[in-house]
């Protein structure tokens, strides 16, 4: 009896090794193509150069903090409100909009999460652009969007520049990037990234690589990339081996600042003293946890941010389009907006799809439900090292 409940375990292992063997094979044959490609030659001696580069890969001065344990005791506790549970409400008249120059000069058009039309001073330059349904290698598993594109990819104006903020999937989709290639004429990327494009079928030709304060001009705009508390990597296999960063955007008459992912981090004065004001902030204020302070700065630290780099307008970011943390899918906007309102900050907060013009926002507009959720007394967002 005894031997034979061994060999029912054995073959059962046994069983049980096959299949993960076999899902993990299928895993990589389906997102090897959006695993990308590691940069070599010239490319990877740029890299090398960098001064944020240090024992083969990029680092942060300020280094990650993260709790394991704490995570690991949220994910217990995880809202049962992280995602919609109601048809999320779309501004679908972006394409009646955009085809008309913002009066202003300057407008935003927000697609939810971290993908953005910014029309600067007549430039226009897509931002994170992640139109696929799952920010993931594959298409059977991961992150899922929780609505369709307000604007599909088709749809969008012409380009003048793609900005590509880090190697996440959430912020760099490989379908997207593909339908993009013929469309536009320039992507700016940080150090490593190119690799990855180049992959993807774009020419070299239309990329430009750029470290912290490089500057490169679009027209008569001129991008800075700035620096990011953040990581990067697409494989367990290729941690930090690109570059992340923000971007400043300076046109004749208009400024606005990208945060990128990023923990609060000392540097933000730099950038405020060095190229602000800003007329529009867009910073990351969802997808936070107290176990990883560092990574996403939290709704009120973005609205600290705002004030270190001196912006006027701030438009939440990183939010509304996929769960990637614990916490109700409405608190990053609602923390943002009672920040906000203590700070005397102005937090714009349109409907996914809704173009904004910074220098006359829209009335206020609540487009989400009122859910639960946990007030920063309750559940505190601290960056570390920020003195």
């Amino acid at each position: 009896m005894r031997g034979r409940r061994w060999s029912w375990l054995w073959r059962g292992a046994s069983t049980l090794g096959v299949l993960l063997l076999l899902l993990s094979a299928f895993t990589v044959a389906d997102g090897w193509k959006s695993f990308g490609r590691r940069a070599e030659g010239p490319e990877r001696a740029r890299m090398e150069a960098s001064p944020e580069w240090a024992k083969g890969h990029f680092v942060n001065p300020q280094p990650l903090h993260n709790g394991v344990r704490v995570g690991l005791l949220d994910a217990f506790h995880a809202s049962p409100d992280r995602s919609p549970r109601e048809p999320v409400p779309l501004d679908t008249a972006a394409r009646q909009v955009l085809d008309r120059p913002p009066a202003s000069g300057l407008r935003v058009t927000w697609f939810g999460h971290s993908t953005i039309l910014l029309e600067l001073d007549g430039q226009r330059v897509l931002i994170d652009p992640v139109f696929g349904p799952r920010a993931s290698p594959v298409t059977w598993a991961g992150p899922r969007r929780w609505y369709s594109p307000p604007l599909a990819l088709a749809e969008l104006p012409q380009l003048d520049a793609v900005l590509i903020s880090h190697d996440h999937y959430d912020h760099l989709d490989r379908a997207t990037i593909s339908d993009l290639k013929d469309r536009s004429p320039l992507f700016i990327v940080p150090l490593g990234v190119a690799s990855h494009l180049i992959y993807w079928g774009v020419p070299a030709a239309h990329i430009i690589e750029v470290d912290w304060w490089d500057k490169t001009k679009v027209g008569g705009l001129e991008i800075v990339s700035t620096p990011a508390r953040h990581a990067s990597g697409r494989t367990l296999l290729d941690g930090d081996a690109t570059l992340w960063t923000g971007y400043a955007l300076i046109g004749a008459v208009h400024r606005v600042y990208y945060s990128g992912d990023t923990g609060l981090f000392p540097a933000l004065r730099d950038i405020g003293a060095r190229l602000g004001p800003f007329d529009l902030t867009m910073i990351e204020v969802g997808q936070y946890d107290r176990a990883w302070p560092d990574w996403h700065m939290g709704p009120e630290q973005a609205v600290r941010a705002h004030q270190l780099v001196r912006g006027r307008v701030l438009l939440p970011v990183h939010w509304g389009a996929f769960t990637l943390a614990f916490h109700a899918w409405t608190e990053p906007i609602e923390r943002a907006l009672v920040a906000g309102r203590s700070s005397g900050v102005m937090v714009v907060a349109p409907e996914p799809g809704q173009s904004v013009e910074p220098e006359a926002p829209p009335p206020f507009v609540q487009w989400w439900p009122n859910l639960p959720w946990k007030r920063a007394a309750e559940d505190p967002i601290v960056s570390t090292q920020m003195e």
